[in-house]
């Protein structure tokens, strides 16, 4: 319940949030790796030991390459994305790499501008798709319960969650990557995908036993302001939350710390996305319907 009476305050907080993260995208950008914008990618493994990442990138940028972004891959292997090559500086950096010591090339794939553009287009999509889909489906599945907020008003307040669960991970990955020289590739849209997914699950849990705390109240004739039935499902939820989010953490805290290099981001996107939708479907989602019921009842009123 107090999550309820201090509602005002994390309404403050998530403006606060939701506008350093805003400012990050606008300020820093958000680098799109070769996935969307086209390039060559090159992945090479040392006969020996891989000498060390921050190394191998100085000095394959040192050697003219600057847009180049160097990723460890497995044990002794290393990707390198840049724009896309002709086959004389493909052998240049070959040659490049090899100043490291002894080394096999396993690929080496180029993406044109075309495709990356068709695959940034399909990734809007699909996360547009997904909202939609979304918000039918609970405007749907809460028909019944259509007082005090219409049943499509629970479906609005998961999409404006969901739109703040993208765009403060997005925000806190364009100030990352401007530090540390990461770019958005196709495994960052999955990690939004899926956390639109975690996310709604995680509201849903705290929607619907409000919803099952309306019809219980009316089964039984029991008057209790709309408020207070808010405020005790989220009690009688937040443990399952935190629980639930808790071990979803400590698993994305495994593969950042003993995972492959190349699904560190993913994880890293996950975590943030995790912690803020956890936030969100506990301090946000349930809270928001409170003001909703009384701008509905004073427009009937």
């Amino acid at each position: 319940m107090w999550i309820i009476k201090f509602r005002a305050f994390f309404f403050w907080l998530t403006g606060l949030i939701l506008a350093g993260s805003i400012g990050a995208l606008l300020f820093f950008g958000l680098p799109l790796s070769i996935d969307f914008t086209g390039g060559s990618l090159v992945e090479v493994e040392y006969v020996a030991e891989r000498p060390a990442i921050p190394e191998i990138q100085q000095t394959v940028r040192d050697a003219g390459f600057s847009d180049a972004l160097v990723r460890g891959s497995k044990e002794r292997g290393v990707t390198v994305r840049t724009h896309t090559l002709e086959e004389s500086e493909k052998a240049e950096l070959l040659t490049v790499l090899r100043g490291g010591g002894d080394l096999t090339e396993l690929r080496a794939t180029t993406i044109g501008p075309s495709l990356g553009t068709e695959l940034a287009i399909k990734s809007l999509y699909a996360l547009l798709v997904v909202a939609f889909v979304i918000m039918l489906y609970i405007a749907w599945v809460f028909r019944k319960v259509s007082r005090p907020v219409p049943s499509w008003g629970y479906g609005f307040i998961v999409i404006l969650m969901l739109i703040i669960d993208i765009i403060v991970p997005t925000g806190f990955y364009a100030a990352y990557a401007h530090f540390t020289g990461a770019q958005a590739d196709a495994l960052f849209v999955v990690a939004l995908l899926a956390l639109m997914g975690y996310a709604v699950n995680d509201v849903i849990v705290i929607f619907d036993r409000v919803r099952e705390n309306l019809k219980k109240n009316e089964e039984q004739n029991v008057e209790e302001e709309f408020e207070v039935t808010v405020g005790r499902s989220i009690d009688e939820t937040i443990g399952r939350s935190i629980n639930t989010s808790l071990t979803v953490v400590l698993a994305l805290l495994a593969i950042m710390i003993f995972g492959a290099e190349v699904t560190r981001d993913f994880a890293l996107v996950m975590l943030v996305g995790v912690v803020v939708g956890t936030f969100s479907s506990i301090c946000r989602s349930a809270p928001l319907l409170v003001p909703l019921a009384k701008m509905f009842n004073k427009e009937k009123a």
